[in-house]
């Protein structure tokens, strides 16, 4: 057997779906607790990108927020920030990947071409508005600001994209959205996109194409003072 068939075959079983279903919401109470309790002072946008991140990947996303998004870590480093970079860019291109492949699917009956046209560019506009977006509440100018997106955002995306999309092709590119194989083949191939973009985030902050986002112990100091 191989491992298409193989991953086809756990991603239908479903004692497994039922126990990936009870890790998820159970990392997805985690999360929110800790939020409330601990972590409230967090942006309301990283609490955003953290729900999504967990929500999309579950133990694998709550993980990264342990490791990278919570005020009580003990100092930050590029790995840190490298991974609150890509989850910030996956909580909105993956939005978009989800809708782009729902709606060429159940809404437009696309081809495999047609639906890898609409997700990509779904997955590009809703990765560079989660960049855009908070740029312009600070003031900077939509030009400037869609430039800014473009030059930091354009090759994490592109790679958690090819290898999102081209895993779910592969495992899930005959199934109907009636098939349980549509879903969680979507869901797996998110978090491929999300660990084949994470080192290219450290990479892009390393070389100084992007900043990274904000040390989130320093949110706690500062609230604290």
């Amino acid at each position: 057997m191989g491992l298409q068939q193989t991953l086809q075959n756990v991603l239908t079983n479903p004692t497994f779906l039922a126990a990936w279903g009870a890790v998820v919401a159970a990392s997805l109470a985690v999360l929110v607790w800790d939020l409330r309790t601990n972590n409230s002072e967090l942006k309301s946008l990283m609490q955003f990108v953290w729900g999504f991140t967990v929500l999309y990947s579950g133990p694998f996303g709550l993980a990264g927020y342990w490791y990278s998004g919570r005020t009580q870590i003990d100092h930050d480093s590029l790995w840190r920030k490298g991974f609150r970079s890509v989850s910030h860019c996956y909580s909105g291109c993956g939005t978009g990947e989800v809708l782009g492949i729902s709606m060429a699917i159940g809404l437009f009956a696309f081809k495999t071409t047609g639906t890898v046209i609409l997700t990509f560019s779904l997955a590009y506009f809703f990765g560079y508005a989660m960049t855009v977006g908070p740029l312009m509440q600070e003031g900077v100018g939509l030009r400037e600001a869609l430039w800014d997106a473009f030059y930091s955002e354009t090759a994490s995306i592109t790679v958690m994209e090819i290898v999102a999309i081209g895993t779910d092709i592969w495992l899930a590119g005959e199934a109907g959205m009636g098939d349980v194989l549509f879903w969680t083949g979507l869901v797996f191939s998110l978090t491929m996109g999300l660990l084949a973009a994470y080192p290219v985030n450290v990479a892009l902050i390393r070389l100084g194409v992007k900043e990274g986002m904000m040390n989130p112990a320093k949110m706690g100091t500062e609230m604290g003072s």
